[in-house]
């Protein structure tokens, strides 16, 4: 029984090992801007996970009475300290005032043009709910061009340039657009447009950003053993690649911007990637400062993943974030409220 129990113990701690080595591998790949090796960018996505397994080590050990309990607790802190929360307790949103600024980002999935969801006027329902939350911005990934009259409460709009040959995003705002522009990534449909907004005597520079997709359903079936596992594994890391390079392309992009920056969109990557460390910089991610929960954006295997954002610049003060239950899209929209020091 001895020998036996050893021999368990023996292949836990080996596993132990692995995990705490996935978690602490990842967390320094995300300050990297390059790919160590493809299957650590992979790993991004399930870093959550990664953080179960080593703390239901760490309560194995205690309960066993083993220091091997240091190995996933070192793990667990080095890996909070590198990523940050993933889930918040919920910070107190201050009073709003007059002249904050709000703004959603939404990725509407087409407005279910192609009826992923299978119930019917889910385009309409969007709309309407934009319309309910009423925010002064709303970056729009996916966007359909022919529903820009259902928003007729934006008097200025700025899309995707009608001849490219890429997802249709849109930013609509109620202030005036005095400028706009499209980054045109190369190689990919996928597109980051950005458009400088006139609040007042101040212009910011608002960036919708559409990553690169994955082009897979991620379901258990597309994840199972055999060719199709195989393909997939590689598309995931093509699309990790691609994402790097497009997050780089943008880091360079904003830092010749002359404005104050607001950047919102669909990364198609957590924040447990160097994809997100790239395009976030020095900003101030929304929910990281005013969220609550999971900010669950996206579910991966009914997992809850945040792979949208808002983040704004140090100078401006983050009031609320909020995250909505909206089953409307494949994306769940997120919303904040900005203020501006010079609004103060």
């Amino acid at each position: 029984m001895k020998k036996a129990a050893s021999l368990i113990e023996k292949v836990a701690f080996a596993i132990n090992i692995l995990v705490a080595f996935f978690l602490l591998i990842t967390c320094l790949s995300s300050y990297l801007n390059f790919q160590i090796i493809p299957i650590f960018s992979a790993l991004s996505l399930f870093v959550p996970f990664l953080f179960i397994l080593n703390f239901l080590f760490m309560i194995y050990w205690v309960f066993k009475r083993k220091r091997k309990l240091f190995l996933s607790l070192l793990a667990l802190v080095i890996g909070y300290l590198g990523f940050g929360p993933f889930y918040k307790m919920g910070d107190e949103t201050k009073k709003a005032q007059s002249n904050d600024l709000t703004i959603m980002s939404y990725n509407v999935w087409g407005f279910n043009k192609n009826e992923w969801i299978k119930e019917p006027n889910i385009g309409n329902k969007i709309i309407s709910f934009i319309k309910k939350e009423d925010p002064d911005i709303v970056c729009i990934q996916e966007h359909s061009r022919i529903r820009y009259k259902q928003l007729s409460q934006y008097p200025y709009r700025s899309e995707t340039p009608q001849l490219s040959p890429r997802t249709i995003q849109a930013i609509f705002s109620k202030y005036p657009i005095i400028g706009n522009g499209s980054l045109e990534l190369p190689n990919t449909v996928n597109n980051i447009i950005y458009a400088d907004i006139l609040l007042g005597k101040d212009t910011v520079r608002v960036y919708n950003l559409h990553l690169q997709s994955f082009s897979i359903v991620p379901k258990a079936e597309t994840l199972s053993n055999g060719e199709e596992s195989e393909k997939n594994y590689k598309r995931l890391v093509s699309t990790f690649a691609k994402q790097l390079e497009q997050a780089k392309f943008f880091a360079e992009h904003i830092e010749k911007s002359p404005y104050t920056n607001i950047v919102c969109g669909d990364f198609n990557n957590t924040q447990f990637s160097n994809v997100y460390k790239i395009v976030k910089g020095d900003m101030q991610d929304t929910f990281l400062e005013k969220g609550d929960g999971f900010g669950r954006t996206y579910n991966l295997l009914g997992f809850p993943l945040r792979i949208d954002y808002i983040f704004a610049e140090p100078k401006v003060e983050i009031v609320s974030h909020k995250n909505f239950d909206e089953k409307l899209s494949d994306h769940y929209p997120v919303m904040a409220t900005l203020r501006l020091k010079s609004h103060q």
